[in-house]
């Protein structure tokens, strides 16, 4: 098998999978007890937090443990934003954006869709005018950094300085942005999203790092765990995974430089047999985005599954669903996002894999859709 759908969950790094083994035995307290079982794992909890807080450059008390990205962002928009408040995002973010934003929308929130640039990014001139003629009150900007099915990398250091000069906070999804570019692009967020899994860490674990000044407001009710933003008994196994993922993080960028060639080359040979690219704007080093015209994309998909060769079709979020990618349909049309595929690489991904998927494809494209 070649895994070529690292967009949509990463293998677990050998070091994370003796952290966690050795946590297991370690750390397998309650961490809100007060007795030793308890403080042991309070104390990997800890540590995982100020790991987080640190590859953000936030300090570890800002830095909320949540079940996933999906919390996460779910998390900051409906904190950000009042009833008579202010969202402005688009369509190629990830649907626990998306998706709150429609709810929001249909609850009486004002919501305003910036149009996105056939390359795949966003206008900051764009959000700028949407703010500008907006109502009082508060306002959230919400951006992906790193697209989840192009790739494509968002002006956020723009959006910021846009953002804050009409008083409005920024919140930045980088759930894969974090060990795939430098994280000083996107320092200037008020808020972030982040998730172990796409970090060679644990699934149901991710994290919401917000400034001081700002309050959260709970989607959950329960306990007073994460200060009674987050309520649920952490999980300290996955806390350590986690913490071990981030850390390991902080090289990713470099190992992700050298990623780009392979993604590069494989992109170049797909071009070459009649594939058309989808996000011409500046891209994260190791993601593909592109359409057969002549192939739906869940086909291709399934077609080079039975190859040995896994990709995907859209965001994992929306599998299953009868409607083509939304992200590509904002971007580029319905028939260009109906037979667009994703492909994305990993820090282990080598010239062998790219050449024998490669040479799948010839098989595939072949037969014919």
């Amino acid at each position: 098998m070649i895994y070529l759908d690292w967009n949509a969950t990463t293998p677990l790094a050998e070091e994370v999978v003796r952290a966690m083994t050795a946590a297991l035995s370690e750390a397998w307290g309650n961490p809100s007890s007060v007795h030793r079982a308890g403080r042991d794992a309070r104390a990997k909890v800890e540590d995982a937090r100020a790991a987080i807080g640190q590859a953000l450059g936030f300090d570890p008390r800002d830095v909320v443990l949540t079940g996933g990205g999906t919390e996460s962002n779910n998390l900051a928009l409906v904190s950000m934003v009042g009833p008579r408040g202010t969202l402005v995002t688009s369509r190629l973010e990830h649907p626990s954006i998306t998706r709150v934003a429609d709810a929001l929308e249909a609850a009486g929130v004002a919501v305003h869709w910036t149009t996105p640039a056939p390359d795949g990014r966003i206008d900051p001139q764009a959000v700028d005018a949407l703010l500008r003629d907006a109502a009082p009150g508060p306002r959230l900007v919400t951006v992906t950094a790193v697209n989840h099915e192009t790739g494509v990398v968002q002006p956020v250091a723009e959006l910021a300085e846009v953002a804050h000069r009409h008083g409005a906070v920024l919140h930045v999804d980088a759930v894969q942005a974090l060990g795939k570019i430098e994280p000083d692009f996107f320092e200037a967020a008020d808020l972030i999203s982040i998730a172990a899994h796409k970090l060679r860490g644990p699934k149901g674990i991710g994290a919401l790092a917000v400034r001081p000044r700002f309050k959260l407001r709970p989607v959950l009710r329960g306990g007073a765990q994460e200060k009674g933003v987050r309520p649920g008994t952490v999980d300290p196994v996955a806390a350590v995974g986690f913490g071990v993922a981030v850390s390991r993080a902080g090289g990713g960028p470099g190992r992700y430089r050298s990623v780009a060639a392979l993604r590069d080359r494989l992109e170049a040979a797909l071009v070459l047999r009649g594939a058309l690219r989808n996000g011409e704007a500046a891209r994260a080093p190791h993601v593909a985005n592109v359409s057969f015209s002549a192939w739906r994309g869940p086909e291709l998909a399934a077609a080079l599954d039975l190859e040995g060769v896994c990709i995907s079709s859209g965001s994992a979020c929306s599998a299953g669903t009868a409607e083509p990618s939304p992200v590509i349909t904002a971007m580029l049309g319905e028939a260009r996002a109906t037979s667009a595929i994703r492909l994305s690489l990993g820090d282990t991904s080598d010239e062998r894999e790219v050449l024998d998927v490669i040479a799948a494809f010839d098989r595939v494209l072949t037969r014919g859709a």
